[in-house]
């Protein structure tokens, strides 16, 4: 009788140990569900309200912003936006042509002129949060006059403000019988296009203004000339460049960025310059017919602009598609301030000096 209670005693123990390593297991998988939920709801407001995380894929912010460069983006500089649809974190998934009211919150500065900024791509179709992020230097804001001269940039009359890191195309043209290294080009800083004329004597490529005056110093150079466009043309697949008339990357005549509360006077002429805004961006049915202009219906000569507008550019200006050709960036599509360049990568090879670079 004893051994049995002896028996029963040690199962006993056994059962309650058990348990409590079971029990141990459940808070434990709690604790750590817990934590990572928490985690994952910390992650969302971070990235949706304080900061975000981009890669530059293409060269068109050269040398400013290099192929291959992960950024630290702030919201916070011009306040974050409100979320503007619905779905599933971090997988790119959402609702689609479900919009959520939006609004900005409080930033701490304004965007300013010649800021380097994240925005969603105007021209995309869909909810402005699910289109593509571009990003580019914000070379007018609401009210500047812009125009493009011999590739020459005005604002408000005076020549803009220009970077050591602005790539234009030139054109090398080596003294007769001498060849150019390409790789000596490309080591000096140069992206090297290609050549023309005879035995490819000419050769083509982007440079900053810096790297073209060190060129030109060099032994077998005859000259390195800015190629500048002079063709002026209304041949796009871009109606905002269409409606700029005769011009090309290199010529624009003077337009004003929109800016809420300006009425501008609407023609068969110049329409296409605002048809985007009007439809695209502000939500209105545009027709026009025999050249009148019928904003919903009703026949306008007049419009009265509903939000700010932003003119972008990319710093190498010879290798970008911006507002040249697609027309103006609406307020609530500016995602944000590049910050920071957290790291950088060449192929497979980092890019030290490049690591915790600010961005300006």
């Amino acid at each position: 009788m004893a051994d049995k209670k002896k028996v029963s005693g040690r199962e006993e123990r056994a059962k309650r140990k058990n348990q409590d390593t079971n029990q141990k297991a459940k808070n434990w998988a709690r604790e750590w569900g817990d934590a990572l939920l928490w985690a994952l709801v910390a992650a969302v407001i971070i990235r949706a309200f304080f900061f975000g995380a981009y890669r530059i894929p293409t060269p068109s912010m050269e040398k400013s912003l290099m192929t291959g460069d992960f950024l630290l983006v702030s919201k916070m500089h011009y306040g974050a936006r409100t979320p503007q649809s619905v779905g599933i974190p971090f997988t790119g998934i959402h609702f689609p042509n479900l919009r959520l009211p939006s609004t900005n919150l409080p930033g701490f500065s304004n965007l300013e002129r010649n800021d380097i900024v994240v925005f969603n791509y105007p021209i995309d179709d869909g909810i402005p949060s699910q289109k593509t992020n571009y990003i580019k230097r914000a070379v007018g804001i609401p009210g500047d006059a812009l125009y493009v001269t011999d590739k020459v940039l005005f604002v408000n009359g005076e020549e803009a403000e220009t970077f050591d890191t602005y790539q234009y195309l030139y054109e090398i043209q080596p003294l007769e019988g001498i060849r150019v290294s390409t790789e000596r080009l490309r080591s000096a800083g140069a992206t090297v296009l290609g050549t023309r004329g005879q035995q490819g004597s000419r050769i083509y490529a982007h440079m900053s203004e810096e790297v073209a005056a060190e060129v030109e110093s060099w032994g077998g150079v005859s000259e390195v000339n800015l190629h500048v466009n002079t063709n002026l043309s209304t041949n796009s697949n871009f109606r905002f460049a269409q409606g700029l008339g005769g011009s090309n990357s290199d010529q624009m005549p003077e337009i004003v960025v929109p800016y809420k509360g300006q009425e501008v006077e609407l023609s068969a002429s110049n329409i296409n310059l605002y048809y985007d805004l009007i439809t695209r961006y502000e939500d209105n049915h545009l027709e026009v017919r025999n050249n009148r202009i019928l904003i919903n219906g009703v026949e306008r000569d007049r419009y009265t602009i509903q939000r700010d507008y932003y003119f972008m550019m990319g710093d190498n200006r010879d290798n970008s598609e911006d507002s040249r050709a697609w027309g103006f960036v609406p307020d609530d599509h500016i995602v944000g301030k590049a910050w920071v360049i957290y790291f950088s990568v060449d192929g497979a090879a980092p890019r030290f000096e490049r690591i915790l670079k600010s961005i300006h």
